[in-house]
This record gives structure tokens, sequence and C-alpha cells, in this order.
């Protein structure tokens, strides 16, 4: 007969009436008087509770003294004892922490599903208040001015700019199909050969914005200056300052628009400011120009992005997201509306109903995107990240990532040119050129140059590339001096 604690034949067996268990008679007996209860089942026990099993044995011999070999094989028997009953204590302790971990993981899971369900649920409430317009019709009275109120505006465009916006993708697309490369555009060997030929510099601290276009590039700064450059001329053209610090700008033939701190979308002809816009609550962390250059996209750390009709100057849609937006960008075609977000999260939107079409990740708050003019890829690099990803906006997951480059530097800013076969990266490290040739679907760099681009574009036909540093220095690459 096995005893039920160590596992080893009994020598002087006994057996439990409440659980009828076999044991080592010294061993239950030491077990009861430390614990008064049956080691297997957990019942009370006492040593009137155990009966003597009468089974044939060897009387073995009582040892003399501690210092004979009897006395030892005793102590070391007292030892074996002890051991056993620790062992058995152990085994108990080890199955109560399995049971009671198994507890605690089932408990954790059921909170893992609760919490999962409560943020779908936040969300889908968040998606549809959104979704929301709040106005007054003229049925109740208007809150007073002091009064606190909140406005949840999200508003489809009127029909007639969804017929612009439908219009110019019809347009475009259909003329982007074939298009070939324009006559006269840079060759690969060309640009490998670019260098810094002009540079030009003003009164600009900390450059915040950049925008170009048409051999005239505008920058602003944290200190509220703006500055517009010819660089062609290597010469300042004017300047001017606003009560706050300069965010984002884009050109619209001859006028500048700029975002700032306080959320306001200011434009300009020259140093007069032609309009003004008050839409955000926060800071106006991106500009972007529909291919019409009918339509103003700006989006904010508020979490929305504004759409502008410029031919009557008036907010015409505006669409809340449940993440802070930091920079955004048109598709060529204008269908399309991009914008990235602090999360790392790229979301694409339907420009003429405002809903989300689908999403990127990038893995950092997003700090700049550009579309390639093939309509199929954009290029998007994180804050303070040497890393740009190229994306295909027809895939999902990770087949949609076409392509990663590795600067060695934090980028600043992209640049694809025209013809859809150059790539520029610029950065605190200075400025990459990536060229793809369509015939064999493969990347090759073919310029590295020292100059820190906070800015940078390209001139018409790749001809030139315009960059800007930190400090508004302005500097032409090109092969001619």
């Amino acid at each position: 007969m096995l005893c039920a604690i160590s596992g080893e034949p009994a020598e002087e067996p006994v057996i439990s009436k409440i659980s009828g268990n076999v044991f080592e008679k010294r061993l239950i007996e030491k077990w009861i008087e430390e614990n008064g209860k049956d080691p297997i089942t957990g019942a009370d026990l006492t040593l009137d509770d155990l009966l003597p099993v009468k089974t044939a044995r060897v009387v073995r011999p009582r040892p003399p003294t501690l210092t004979s070999i009897p006395a030892l094989l005793s102590t070391f028997q007292n030892e074996w004892d002890a051991m056993a009953l620790e062992s058995f204590n152990l085994r108990e302790q080890l199955q109560r922490t399995r049971e009671e971990l198994s507890t605690a993981l089932y408990q954790n899971d059921a909170a893992v599903r609760v919490i999962a369900r409560l943020t779908r649920e936040r969300d889908e409430a968040r998606s549809a208040l959104s979704k929301v317009s709040v106005s007054n019709n003229g049925n109740a009275a208007a809150p007073d001015a002091g009064a606190d109120s909140m406005a949840i505006d999200s508003d489809a465009l009127p029909s007639e700019v969804v017929q612009l916006v439908e219009g110019t993708q019809a347009m475009l697309s259909k003329s982007r199909k074939k298009r070939p490369i324009p006559e006269g555009t840079a060759s690969s060997a060309d640009i490998s050969s670019y260098a810094v030929r002009k540079t030009v510099s003003g009164p600009v601290e900390d450059m915040s914005a950049f925008a170009h276009m048409d051999g005239h590039v505008a920058i602003g700064g944290q200190n509220g200056q703006v500055v517009v450059y010819s660089p062609a001329q290597s010469k300042l053209e004017y300047t001017f300052l606003l009560q706050e610090p300069v965010t984002a700008s884009a050109w619209i033939n001859a006028k500048i628009v700029l975002g700032t701190a306080s959320g306001s979308v200011k434009i300009f002809v020259d140093q007069r400011e032609v309009a003004s816009f008050s839409e955000h609550s926060g800071p106006a962390t991106g500009v972007a120009v529909h291919p019409s250059l009918e339509l103003l996209a700006s989006v904010s750390s508020d979490k929305s992005f504004v759409f502008y009709d410029l031919k009557e100057n008036r907010r015409v849609a505006r669409v809340f997201t449940d993440s802070a937006l930091t920079t955004c960008a048109f598709h060529p075609d204008g269908h399309l509306f991009a914008a990235g977000t602090a999360s790392g999260e790229i979301k694409v939107f339907m420009t003429a109903t405002g809903e989300q079409a689908t999403s990127f990740s990038l893995g950092a708050p997003v700090h700049a995107i550009v579309f390639s003019e093939n309509g199929f890829w954009f290029a998007a690099a994180g804050k303070g990240e040497n890393i740009v990803a190229i994306f295909d906006i027809r895939k999902q997951g990770d087949a949609a990532n076409v392509k990663t480059f590795e600067t060695g530097g934090a980028v600043e800013s992209l640049a694809w040119d025209y013809s859809q076969q150059f790539l520029a990266i610029g950065g605190s490290t200075g400025v990459m050129v990536q060229h793809y040739a369509k015939s064999s679907k493969s990347w090759s760099e073919i310029l590295r140059s020292d100059f820190p681009a906070k800015g940078l574009d390209w001139s018409v036909n790749a001809t030139q590339l315009v960059v800007a540093d930190q400090n508004g220095r302005v500097a032409i690459l090109s092969t001619q001096e």
C-alpha cells in the first residue's frame, strides 16, 4: 500500500475514516499536528479518525545513540519525512496557484472583451455624433452669447461643389492614363549632377512653412514673419508680419494661403489680406489646394478638416475625425483627400462626401504626405523618423506598402515631380532623390546633397530643385549656374 502523501510503500499504514486514503502513520500524525485536516480532501481530521492497517512488517531495531549508524539512519528518515511533507505542501500550493491563475486569466480575457466592445460602441457613437448637423432653424430661441454651447458640424459639400469635384476628376483621370513623360523633362543623369547653384536668404529665424510655385517661394516662420523670394533672380520680393506663428502654407496662382497657430486660415495677394477663416479651435496644421484651384482644405489638431469655396470665400464643409490631424494632401484627380494623424494613421476620405474610404498605418505621427501623379501611389514620412514609406491606395494591409527608404536623418519634406519618376526627400542631413524606372520597375538613388532641407519642391519639368533650410535660406539645385 502506498502512502497518499509520500507516494512510497507505507511501513506503518493507517487509513482515514473520513476519506479512506492510506497514509504512513508518522507522516499523517505530523500533518494532523500542524494542520488538523485531511491532506487530500481538506476535511477536519484527528488522530482518532485513523485506523491502523495490520500488515506483515520487519521490526526495526531501536537506535541506541545518535552516533551509531542506526541513529543516523533514523535521522535521515526523519529528514526524509520532513522533505516528503514539504513536497506535498508544494504540490498543493502549485495546484491552488494554477487554479487562481486560470481564474485571473479568464477574468482578464473577459475584461479585455468588455473594453473592446465599449471602445467600439464609443467610436460608433462618435462617428454618429460627428455626422449630426447642429443648427438653429428659427424654431427655438438662439442661445445667449455668453452661454456654454457645443457646435458639432459635419457637412456635406453643396451640389455645385460636388459637381466641380466630379468634373475635375473625370477630366484629369482621363488625361492621366496614357500621359507620356513631358518633353524637356530632366533625365536621371541630369539630376544626378545637380548641385547648389544659387542661394538667397531673408529675415526668417525659424522656418515652419514652405510653399513653391512657378519660381516663387513663400516661407513662414514661428515669429509670424512671411517672406516671398524669387530664387531665380536671387532676390527677396517682399515680406510682411502676422501676429502669430505660421504653421502651413500653399500657393493658389498668385495667392498665398497661410495656416496659423491660432487655427485661422488667411489668404494674401502680395501683402494684402483678401480672405480669412477661423473655423478651427486648434492650430491649423496643414493646408492643401484642390486641383480645380477653386477648393481649399485645412486640417487641425482639433480633429477636424474643413473645405472652403474660394470663389465665395466661405466654408462649405467640415468633418470631424477621431484623432488630431497633422498634415494633408489632395489626390491628383481631387476626388480623394488624405489626412495624416498624430496617432500614425493616414486616413483617406472621399472629397465629395467626407466619408472615409480607407486608411494606412505609418507607425509614427504623420509629418508629410505627397501623391504621385500616377494616381496610385503616395509617399509619407513620420515626425522625427528617418524612413519614407510609399503606399498603393489600391491595396490594403502590408501589401499596400510598395517601398521603404531609409534616409539617415529625420525627414522634413517630400516632393514628387510631374513625370512621376523622381521623389525628392528633404531632411536635416540633406536632400536625396529616388528614381523609379517604369520599364524595369526598380528604384535607385541618383542624388545626395548635404544642403539641409526643411522644405523642397520641383520646378517645371524637374529642371531645378528648390530647397529651403531651417533658417529660411533658399537654394536652387540644378545642372547650370
